[in-house]
């Protein structure tokens, strides 16, 4: 017959305290009720636990190999039981996170490491989606949180918490046609104007709706988009379009080569944004989510 769930406290009791009495004490019980329950168990298991010659039990090799598995048992009991109280407290069955692609680099994961410590059996989803979609599952449901650059407007609908900044440079391949033809004309003093920028192909990073795009970072008139950085990443490292990328998502890149910032006539290149976990005011926030927003603020609090 298998251990019983409520045995293996008991057990392991005993193990710790080094005697029933002990073990009592630490479960409430009388040591005589302690003695019948670890001999009721010996005799269902057929397997003696503990050698009672001397004046405190003494745990048997049975026992002690027995030991790591109770253990284990008793963690994900505890577990079980917390998540439970936990659910019925509010917390979320599942914490979903939608985040910018760009900003997939920055260390957004750092306030979450925090939060699953206290939430242990917390489950996590993270949805990749580019910043108008991410607050689209926003306000749909789908996501309790999202990741984005700043917006051009405010919308009531939304909080959020500012985490820091990011900014945005004009990238291109070493190889892109328009800057080696400049290179050859100019030499090492070459730069790109506007107006080159504005006739050559750029790529963007955006919705998947073509309506859906931030004017703020539209330059040419020729436009590709993806709603992948890696995609954009490939298409510019290939030398066929430039575009607005993150400087710690490129920084790499730039560092191998592969990459460079575009150096502009009459401009300097990099647009900084503040970086900010939004949530909609419009629905009730669970248990991890309101905790996560309080780890958020008091991370800012603590750079002042």
């Amino acid at each position: 017959m298998p251990f019983a769930a409520d045995q293996v406290p008991l057990f392991l009791a005993v193990l710790d305290e080094g005697s029933f009495s002990a073990a009592a004490r630490r479960l409430g019980r009388v040591p005589s009720a302690i003695s019948m329950a670890i001999a009721q168990l010996e005799a269902e298991l057929d397997l003696q636990l503990f050698e009672r010659r001397s004046r405190e039990p003494v745990p048997t090799a049975a026992a002690r190999a027995l030991e790591p598995q109770a253990r284990l048992l008793a963690e994900q009991l505890q577990l079980l039981n917390w998540q439970a109280q936990a659910l019925h407290a509010g917390l979320e069955e599942r914490l979903t996170l939608a985040i910018a692609p760009e900003l997939l680099a920055t260390h957004w994961s750092e306030p979450l490491n925090q939060l699953v410590q206290e939430f242990p059996a917390l489950a996590i989803e993270v949805l990749a989606a580019p910043q108008t979609d991410a607050l689209e599952l926003l306000h749909a449901g789908r996501a309790h949180l999202a990741l984005v650059f700043e917006r051009p407007a405010m919308d009531g609908r939304e909080g959020f918490q500012e985490m820091g900044r990011e900014t945005l440079v004009a990238v291109m391949s070493p190889q892109f046609a328009p800057w080696q033809q400049a290179l050859a004309e100019h030499g090492p003093q070459a730069r790109l104007s506007v107006e080159q920028l504005a006739a050559t192909r750029q790529v963007l990073v955006a919705s998947r709706d073509p309506q859906q795009t931030d004017p703020r970072f539209v330059f040419a008139r020729q436009l590709w988009r993806t709603d992948s950085h890696q995609a954009a990443l490939s298409l510019i490292g290939a030398g066929m379009a430039w575009g607005w990328l993150p400087k710690g998502l490129i920084e790499a890149h730039i560092s191998a080569g592969a990459l460079m910032e575009i150096p502009v006539q009459n401009l300097s290149n990099g647009t900084t944004l503040f970086v900010d976990w939004v949530w909609s005011k419009e629905r009730t926030q669970g248990l991890a989510a309101r905790r996560f927003v309080q780890l958020l603020r008091e991370r800012e609090a603590g750079k002042d």
